[in-house]
């Protein structure tokens, strides 16, 4: 009997949802739709200093606005902080993690440069400070900030990407030890994933391929868990003219902002179906609509530009 796809939607209501977003969310929904697949829909909102307050909502309103439904009651993070402690009981039993007191500006000063070849995975190694360090450790630390950082080895992790193929990653030359828990007291961004997408059963996890510097990680996360880790697709992001991500140096391009100007959502889902290949001519179509053209195949390997042209052609201005 052959096992039904599982994907996710996974916002983060630290912000507005944009045409970025869009993109990647569709790519998404089509991925699992076309395969007869379920679609969850999950919160990442423990990131508490940067969420906005209504952003969740207004997310959920804007997936709607595009026609994407997903089948379950949003899974809220700040929900189930219980998971993720337990999580990280269990790396401490298996001496995975260690405290770690250094703040970011004295990884910075103690690290020997910004590291990896490919200036888009470069990122300032961790040297390895406090690695010295045993779980239980911690108690001795008093009232000293301290946050969790995952053991890292020397070792390759190979995954096969869905888009980009077999890749192959050191961690090491990654960041090295990550955190994996905050000094505040919260999950960091690599556990609450990788506990989130194991519980709720993910096994397609479509995101843009800013996040490849995180899957080998997370890969060694579902290992240290006993969790199965869910195939990874890393699709090209949406950028600006000039080449840089989406910013407000951009203009506005929030759904919301192209929703109260006008824009039809069949029109930025022709737009966003003629950037991934799926059409030659961009038109007005729904996402039920693609459901027969979806192919990761076609997806040009480069970043969508977003010009202010595209924009227009759309009835945005």
């Amino acid at each position: 009997m052959k096992s039904v796809q599982v994907g996710r939607l996974a916002p983060s209501p630290t912000g507005a949802q944009h045409i970025g977003n869009a993109r990647t969310y569709l790519i998404a929904w089509l991925s699992a739709r076309s395969q007869g697949g379920r679609l969850l829909l999950r919160m990442e909102d423990i990131d508490s200093p940067r969420i906005k307050a209504g952003a969740a909502d207004q997310a959920c309103t804007d997936l709607k606005w595009l026609g994407l439904d997903w089948d379950n009651r949003p899974v809220i993070q700040t929900e189930r902080l219980s998971l993720y402690q337990a999580a990280l009981e269990e790396l401490k039993t298996g001496e995975l993690v260690y405290p770690c007191t250094c703040s970011r500006s004295d990884v910075e000063r103690a690290a020997s440069a910004p590291h990896g070849e490919n200036p888009v995975l470069a990122e300032t190694v961790y040297p390895g400070t406090c690695a010295g360090r045993k779980a239980a450790d911690a108690a001795a630390l008093g009232k000293q900030p301290f946050a969790w950082r995952f053991r890292v080895g020397p070792e390759s992790i190979t995954f096969q990407d869905g888009f980009w193929g077999p890749m192959t990653l050191k961690p090491r030359e990654l960041g090295g030890d990550f955190v994996v828990w905050k000094s505040a007291g919260t999950p960091a961004y690599q556990l609450a994933v990788t506990v989130d997408d194991g519980d709720m059963g993910i096994t397609e996890v479509i995101r843009g391929d800013d996040l490849v510097p995180s899957t080998p990680r997370q890969l060694l996360l579902y290992q240290a868990l006993g969790l199965t880790p869910p195939a990874f697709t890393h699709v090209p992001l949406v950028m600006g003219a000039d080449g840089r991500r989406l910013a407000k140096r951009h203009g506005d391009t929030r759904l919301a902002a192209l929703r109260n100007a006008g824009v039809r959502p069949e029109a930025l889902i022709g737009l966003l179906a003629w950037s991934c290949g799926w059409i030659e001519h961009m038109k007005r179509l729904t996402a039920q609509d693609l459901l027969p053209l979806f192919r990761i195949s076609t997806i040009p390997k480069q970043p969508f530009v977003l010009t202010p042209e595209l924009l227009r052609e759309i009835g945005y201005s």
